[in-house]
């Protein structure tokens, strides 16, 4: 893809400041995020709501109200494979491993030390959407 050298979207863009992810049941996807990582609350609606996790906003938004915002693209259904992971950066793993699994969260791998030097694991949301914890 050629450039254009009048246009420079790293000198145009800011920060990634939120991520929306399609939830199937937003009470109970909503109590995760709570219990899990314990992050403030910013904005409850009927069909979604937002916690802020440092210097980022995860909206869980219902699937049934997220065709508006990808469409002509179709929301993925229940149960298909994972796309995406979204990794967050903790002190200690096994710690939050040990509050995972209290939670009863089941862990998909980890924990772990990874090649490239980091301890992780990985664990998923009641819709799916994967997690990685990394110190």
């Amino acid at each position: 893809m050629p450039s254009n050298p009048a246009f420079a979207p790293h000198d145009r863009t800011k920060q990634v400041f939120a991520v929306t992810l399609f939830v199937d049941d937003l009470a109970a996807t909503e109590r995760f995020y709570h219990d899990v990582f314990g992050m403030p609350l910013v904005d409850k609606q009927r069909d979604a709501v937002a916690y802020r996790f440092s210097n980022l906003v995860v909206n869980l938004l219902l699937a049934s109200s997220a065709p508006e915002l990808v469409a002509p693209a179709p929301v993925g259904g229940p149960g298909t494979e994972a796309r995406a992971l979204l990794t967050l950066e903790v002190d200690d793993v096994d710690a939050f491993a040990t509050h995972l699994r209290a939670l009863g969260v089941r862990i998909l791998n980890g924990p772990v030390d990874r090649p490239w030097g980091s301890r992780t694991m990985t664990f998923a949301d009641p819709s799916g959407h994967c997690w990685e914890l990394s110190s």
